[in-house]
């Protein structure tokens, strides 16, 4: 029987990527699941408690946490790194106040296990991603801000392991995740969510910047939602990175998106004078391999099913889904 069935469970960010794919498995498990957001929009309808409070104050997380089992902590600032650079104080502050109230709160009120969801942001410019590599390096400059919030919450659970004994949370670094609820807003889509609302705006051209050969290592939101299961269910207290393993070249991303929007005529123009990012951000998997974790989703699969979803629900295009106002 899963341990998670009849739990009362709470998922910051429910309303999210992950958190929508989170939910909805948990609620396929028949778990008694509250979603807080700050969005107008409940996906689940009647099947969640749907409670909107602001993660900042720390009387509103232990409200949120009383007599909760399992915390998933899920809720952060969404933005492109461009974004990020931007406006750093707008991703940095209120990742800061979210995760030290959120975890907190489930620390006091005793919850069973308490799941964090860091970031690749946290990762220095490398080929590939170990999970023990992390503090002997910093984050990248093009995550500066955000990579270190992230980094912050980990060693706020850390923390409590050095000082309380306490061992029963999860950390999570997922990949770059794409699928359905994402934000494809211009301001502050990501890669696959941007490229995705480009081309299908598009007529007879589309400008990417760089040349197309940056690699990333993307994975379908309902794959990482299974992974926080996993290790939770397994009570697994070190980092996991959760991603495919797989590199994908920006420009073979860009090939499955305009296959997959039928929009094979469309020609590619590549900005090599504008900024890239890092040249490859590939994930280790061997620690979530060992623990059973598959990525079931093949980018194809996945892209397809985002353009669709996107199709569908353009109304939720422009809404920012698991972020926080980042005037």
């Amino acid at each position: 029987m899963s341990i998670f069935k009849k739990a009362k469970i709470l998922v910051t960010g429910g309303t999210g990527m992950i958190g929508v794919s989170l939910t909805n498995l948990l609620i396929d498990l028949q778990a008694e699941v509250t979603v807080v957001s700050l969005d107008d929009v409940n996906p689940f309808g009647d099947k969640v408690f749907f409670v909107k409070k602001d993660l900042r104050n720390l009387e509103n997380c232990l409200e949120l946490c009383s007599k909760k089992d399992y915390v998933f902590h899920l809720a952060g600032i969404k933005g492109s790194p461009a974004v990020a650079l931007k406006k750093p104080a707008s991703f940095f502050i209120p990742t800061i106040l979210f995760n030290t109230c959120l975890m907190e709160a489930a620390f006091r009120s005793d919850v069973k296990h308490i799941l964090y969801t860091s970031s690749v942001g946290v990762y220095s410019p490398a080929e590939i991603f170990n999970e023990e590599d992390v503090w002997k390096t910093f984050p990248s400059e093009n995550d500066r801000f955000a990579g270190w919030a992230k980094r912050m919450g980990e060693l706020q659970l850390e923390s409590y392991r050095e000082q309380y004994n306490f061992n029963n949370f999860s950390i999570v670094r997922p990949a770059n995740v794409y699928g359905p609820y994402d934000n494809f807003d211009e301001k502050n889509a990501m890669v696959v969510p941007s490229l995705i609302r480009r081309v299908l705006e598009s007529n007879s051209e589309l400008e990417v910047w760089g040349d197309g050969s940056q690699v990333r290592d993307f994975i379908y939101s309902d794959d990482v939602a299974r992974g926080m299961l996993l290790v939770v269910e397994k009570k697994i207290s070190y980092p996991v990175n959760l991603g495919s393993g797989d590199g994908v070249k920006i420009k073979d991303l860009v090939q499955a998106i305009i296959n997959n929007s039928k929009k094979e005529s469309l020609k590619v123009k590549w900005d090599t004078t504008k900024p890239t990012g890092d040249k490859i951000r590939l994930m280790n998997i061997e620690k979530s391999k060992k623990i059973g974790f598959v990525c079931k989703t093949s980018l194809d699969v996945g892209i397809k099913n985002t353009i669709n979803w996107y199709l569908q629900n353009q109304k939720y295009s422009n809404l920012k889904y698991n972020s926080f106002n980042q005037s």
